[in-house]
């Protein structure tokens, strides 16, 4: 089993920026990727950015690609979201998810665990 934990959200203008956070806590040694998905009222949740827990290779959905960057720290288990240049659209719950299987995954079905989600509001 896999707890996650996220937090960083909260509401912003157009333009600034927010770090969002999660922190892996119980059998995260099988942990193989992390992701961040997101999900607007009334949509369906979608793929935002994942790492390879190993080897920290990242992938992005292309409406983020150049103003948000995944990142991890292996040591302290956590993984982050870094968002800059944030627009209305971004508005969301973001959650992290833990990829136990090998590689990174962009699907939600290959993902293991989930966290809660944190609240992202971008006015503009």
């Amino acid at each position: 089993q896999v707890q996650l934990v996220e937090s960083g959200g909260g509401l912003v203008q157009a333009g600034e920026s927010l770090r969002l956070s999660c922190v892996a806590s119980g059998s995260r040694f099988s942990i193989n990727a992390m992701g961040w998905y997101r999900q607007a009222p009334g949509k369906e949740r979608e793929f935002v950015a994942t790492i390879n827990w190993s080897d920290a290779n990242t992938y992005y959905a292309n409406p983020v690609k150049g103003r948000f960057t995944i990142s991890r720290d292996y040591a302290k288990n956590m993984v982050y979201l870094q968002m800059n240049s944030l627009k209305p659209e971004d508005t969301a719950v973001y959650y992290c998810a833990a990829r136990m299987g090998a590689g990174v995954g962009f699907a939600r079905s290959e993902y293991d665990y989930w966290g809660q989600g944190t609240q992202v509001t971008v006015s503009s």
